[in-house]
Formats: structure tokens, sequence, C-alpha cells
């Protein structure tokens, strides 16, 4: 089977890419699934724990702002303590065709949760990739989802207990940044950055494309979602964030490739910018959304 380019296909990520030739994309762009229990999609472990995707008394009162529950860090049990190692190991089930697929020098960049970012980068790193840099995403907006210890204890009646610890919560600080990760292919042993640009396209970054997204060449950007992009996805990433990316890294008819498509914020911008492009999606409803959102009619509105 051949994949042709500017298009989005449903099916497992690992098995289209094995169907690609090698050294053939610029740029590898990709929201990929944080091993954190977001989603059924996003439950990346063995441990097949019934409390986990459970509910309580608490989740319910928040809404749908808090669906799911996730496992605390220490786990509910001793086999949730292998999660972590779990999850680099689906890293790696992948990151040796994102590296076959890649050109010389060519860019990998992707989401990855803020636990599990570090397994993520050595199950790359393992793989060949070297790590470039990780840029830190700020979001306008995020839930606060951590609960009231106070609350806790006067749910069982320890008024003494609630008021001591009055103030503290149990979870995390409001998830404002999201850590982009970014890694290149080693080029040409004995050859140069410069001298890998003119042979195959990449390996240096355009300044002045991201600049005029950020204001500064600077490895922190703050972007949300336009008036009315959001919706479409639970974890939908804006246009403009993955466009600004796209232009850091790559020149008009170059090939962006996304193994995790989800809704095509990627596909989108890149067909923007004038960008070759591929989607790999599993849900077919999500490639519904990403064939809708690459139309002319929708795509330029």
């Amino acid at each position: 089977m051949f994949l042709e380019d500017n298009k989005i296909y449903q099916g497992n990520s690992l098995e289209l890419m094995q169907k690609l030739q090698d050294n053939i994309a610029h740029l590898i762009l990709s929201d990929i699934p944080y091993g954190i229990g977001s989603d059924d999609w996003d439950v990346l472990h063995t441990n097949n724990n019934s409390a986990y995707m459970g509910s309580s008394a608490a989740q319910e009162l928040a809404g749908s702002v808090f669906e799911k529950r996730g496992k605390p860090i220490n786990g509910w049990c001793q086999a949730d303590r292998e999660i972590p190692r779990q999850y680099q190991e689906w890293c790696s089930t992948w990151a040796a065709e994102w590296l076959r697929v890649l050109k010389p020098g060519g860019n990998a960049i992707l989401f990855s949760g803020r636990r599990f970012s570090h397994r993520c980068v050595s199950a790359l790193e393992d793989t060949g990739f070297n790590f470039k840099d990780s840029l830190a995403w700020l979001r306008p907006t995020a839930p606060h989802r951590a609960q009231r210890l106070s609350v806790v204890y006067s749910r069982r009646g320890d008024d003494e207990s609630a008021s001591a610890w009055e103030g503290w919560r149990i979870g995390n600080l409001r998830p404002l940044y999201e850590p982009i990760l970014w890694f290149s292919k080693p080029y040409r042993i004995g050859g140069t950055i410069a001298d890998n640009v003119l042979e195959h396209g990449v390996g240096a970054y355009d300044e002045s494309g991201f600049v005029k997204y950020t204001g500064a060449p600077n490895n922190i950007v703050t972007c949300g979602l336009a008036k009315g992009e959001g919706g479409m996805h639970p974890t939908q990433k804006p246009v403009k964030l993955m466009a600004m990316l796209i232009e850091l890294t790559t020149q008009k008819d170059h090939l962006v490739i996304d193994p995790f498509a989800g809704s095509g914020s990627t596909l989108v911008a890149a067909k923007l910018l004038g960008r070759r492009y591929m989607g790999f999606e599993l849900n077919s409803e999500y490639v519904d959304t990403c064939t809708t959102r690459l139309e002319p009619t929708v795509l330029f509105q």
C-alpha cells in the first residue's frame, strides 16, 4: 500500500508508519498520548485496576471538568508503580519507526505530559534521537482540580484537623505549563549542520518564522485556542501553536507527519502553510473531524 501525501489515514500509527519509505519526512509533529488516563485511548499500561476510571462524590460535584479519575502518584496497588516504566516501553514501540522515516537532521516535536515526559525522552534517546530542547507551552487557562484537604477532614467529622489544614490541597498546582519535547535525527558523522541543510533541507531552524508568532526567539510560548476553535478533542491543541512549530523547522513543500492526529490541528496548520502533510488516527470519529477541517470551505474561514 502506497500512502499519499495530504491525506488523513485511519489505523494504527505504527503499522501505517511501517508502510513509509526511509528518510522522507522533514518533521514529525504530534500530540502523543500522555499515559495519564485522560481517556480510554490514554491508558497505556497493563494494570486494569477496577478503581481506574472510577468515580467519587467530589467528581460528581465537579462535573465535566473532572470526569475521569486519574491514579494518584503513589497508586492504589503495587502494580500501579509500573505505569511510568510501561509508558516508556510504549514510546519505544514507535520511536524507531519515527527515526527511520525522518530525514537526517530532521526534527520530531511532540507534546508530552509533565509526569512522564522524562520517560519519553529516555525512550527516544535510547532509540537514537538527539534530545534538542524542551519548550514550555503556557496555556491561558486550565482547571485547578486539587482537592481541599480541609473538606476531606470535614466529611469525616474531624473539624479540628479541617481547621489545622485549612488552605492545603491534595494534588497539583494549576497546570498552565506543558512541555514540548524537541528531538532531532542525527546527521552524517563528520558532516556539519550547514552541510546537512544543503543536502536534506533540515537541521537549522527558522528564527524569523518563529518570532512572528512569539515576538522573541524564546523557548517559552504562550498560546490558546482561537475563538470557536475548541471542543473537537479532549486534548485539542491550537492551530496557531502547531503552525509556529512547523515554521520553526520546515520550509514550504516539506513533509509534516502527525502519527497521532486527533482532531487534525497539525494537519490544518501544515496545509495553511503550504506544507505537505500526512496524518494517522485510530478513532474514526476523529478521522471524520480531520477530514472536515481540511476541506477548503472550512480551512479558510
